[in-house]
C-alpha cells in the first residue's frame, strides 16, 4: 500500500533552517504531483508548497522566497528546504501526493491529493 513518510523536523531558533524529507512508496512518484501542507495548532491545514510532475513548483504566499520543494523521483523522495524561518512557521508539517497540484485557476489546492503522511513537527522559538 501507498506510504509518506516524514522526517526532518524538530525545533530550531528563528532565523535558522530546517529540510524535510518525504519518502514516498508503493507507488511511483514521478507520476504523481508531490506537495507540503501544515497545520499550525487551532489552525486549518494549509497548502505551503507542490511541485509538479514537470517540476513546476508552486508557493504559499506566506512561504514563497523563503522555502524550497523540490523532487528527487529516482529515490522517490520530496524535499522541503526551509529558511528564515520565523515562530509563525510552527506547525505540523505533512507531505501528500496525488493527481493534481493546482486548481484550473492556478490555485493551490488540498483537493488533488489523495496520499498523506503522519507528518514531522516544526518548531521555532
Amino acid at each position: 500500500h501507498v506510504q509518506l513518510v516524514e522526517s526532518g523536523g524538530g525545533s530550531v531558533q528563528a532565523g535558522g533552517s530546517l529540510r524535510l524529507s518525504c519518502a514516498v512508496s508503493g507507488i511511483f512518484a514521478s507520476s504523481l504531483c508531490l506537495g507540503w501542507f501544515r497545520q499550525a495548532l487551532g489552525k486549518e491545514r494549509e497548502a505551503v508548497a507542490v511541485v509538479a510532475r514537470d517540476g513546476s513548483t508552486t508557493y504559499s504566499d506566506s512561504v514563497e522566497g523563503r522555502f524550497t520543494i523540490s523532487r528527487d523521483n529516482a529515490k522517490n523522495t520530496v524535499y522541503l528546504q526551509m529558511d528564515s524561518l520565523s515562530v509563525e512557521d510552527t506547525a505540523m508539517y505533512v507531505c501528500a501526493a496525488g493527481i493534481y497540484c493546482v486548481s484550473p485557476q492556478g490555485a493551490l489546492t488540498q483537493r488533488g491529493f489523495t496520499y498523506w503522511g503522519q507528518g514531522t513537527q516544526v518548531t521555532v522559538s
